[in-house]
């Protein structure tokens, strides 16, 4: 056995259909008593219900939560809590939401109370991200953590297949790369590979038939897992490439995770035997970074950065910005290693365990 480090930090899982109706409750039992409901505006009938469920507890919506979380936006998310007179926060709705939630939090340290309707797994993470100009940047605080998570399958039947397909397997990137961190420990590995499983499991079953709660149910489930596993150790090459696409251009998160996604592991995976180990395990394949790029076609995501609308002529910038304050990886990187693992992204190739060798 390795030595290792685990450290639990308190929260509560309201988990099953119909949880939403719990949602007073769970107010009371954070003595939140004016709370700020947030979401995005295509969102705004969710907060409305939220309101609604909350009653008096609930005393404004603000709607203007968008991706990757603009400092402007932040600011004005402040500057609304604070008018509100608000002493907790309502995130309902997906990653953007989540991310302003706790934008907010870091500058007022209210309470958060999360009800989620993607697989993003940012409810159960510590981590927070801020967009200035071109460049996204993201940090670590205990005071952007939610209080409570409230997790209801039925939530989810709204999110589009599409979104719902590229939101699981960029759940599934959080807890790959949480098998090789530099901080990784048994009791997540155990989570980084039920989580992915799961969500391997349930992700068809959803594409096929999206009205199904127990599909919807097991990749919540999943997803709830590969947040934690993201939440408690750190991160690799693969959040860092997705970090930049995302600050740089203006990529669409969990569409760049997806893309991303098989390269970064047939890069890094022939230097991390036991999580290579675990994925093999948990997808049920001698072959784990091929797999999930055929997860992809089968899920029917984004198979490539050029279908992203990311164009050939940036991957030398955004290579270069890659290589500026790296994480943490398992191989070890050069300029040359990172702009091959993109032109291959860029072209959408299917990677195998030899795709890298020689960078």
């Amino acid at each position: 056995m390795i030595a290792f480090t685990y450290t639990s930090r308190p929260g509560r899982i309201v988990f099953g259909t119909g949880a939403i109706d719990h949602l007073a409750d769970e107010l009371d039992e954070l003595c939140i008593r004016r709370a700020l409901a947030l979401c995005t505006p295509e969102q705004r009938f969710l907060a409305d219900r939220v309101r609604k469920l909350a009653g008096e507890r609930c005393v404004d919506v603000f709607d203007r939560a968008v991706m990757h979380v603009p400092v402007e936006t932040a600011q004005e998310g402040v500057a609304a809590a604070l008018a509100a007179g608000a002493d907790g926060l309502i995130a309902a709705g997906g990653g953007s939401t989540l991310g302003l939630a706790k934008a907010i939090a870091l500058e007022t340290s209210l309470p958060i109370l999360a009800i989620p309707t993607t697989y993003a797994g940012s409810e159960v993470t510590p981590i927070y991200g801020l967009t200035s100009g071109s460049e996204k940047k993201t940090g670590k605080s205990y005071r952007v953590l939610p209080r409570t998570v409230i997790y209801d399958p039925c939530l989810t039947l709204t999110l589009p297949v599409a979104l719902s397909a590229t939101s699981g397997l960029n759940a599934i990137a959080h807890a790959a790369e949480g098998l090789y961190a530099q901080d990784a420990n048994p009791v997540m590995s155990l989570f980084a590979e039920e989580g992915i499983r799961s969500l391997a499991r349930a992700l068809p079953r959803i594409v096929e038939r999206p009205d199904d709660i127990a599909a919807r149910e097991g990749a919540q489930y999943g997803a709830w897992l590969c947040g934690t596993v993201l939440g408690s150790v750190g991160m690799a090459l693969h959040h860092k490439l997705c970090h930049t696409l995302g600050g740089m251009f203006n990529l669409p998160h969990a569409e760049t995770h997806a893309v991303i996604l098989p390269y970064s592991m047939a890069f890094n995976l022939s230097s991390a035997p036991v999580a290579h180990e675990r994925l093999c395990k948990a997808l049920d394949t001698p072959e784990p970074a091929g797999a999930l790029h055929d997860l992809g076609r089968a899920l029917h995501t984004p198979a490539s950065l050029k279908a992203l609308g990311f164009s050939a002529v940036d991957i030398h910038a955004a290579a270069s910005a890659a290589m500026q304050a790296p994480y943490f990886n398992p191989r070890p990187l050069s300029y040359e290693a990172v702009h091959r693992l993109l032109t291959c992204a860029f072209e959408g190739i299917r990677p195998d365990s030899g795709t890298f060798d020689g960078v």
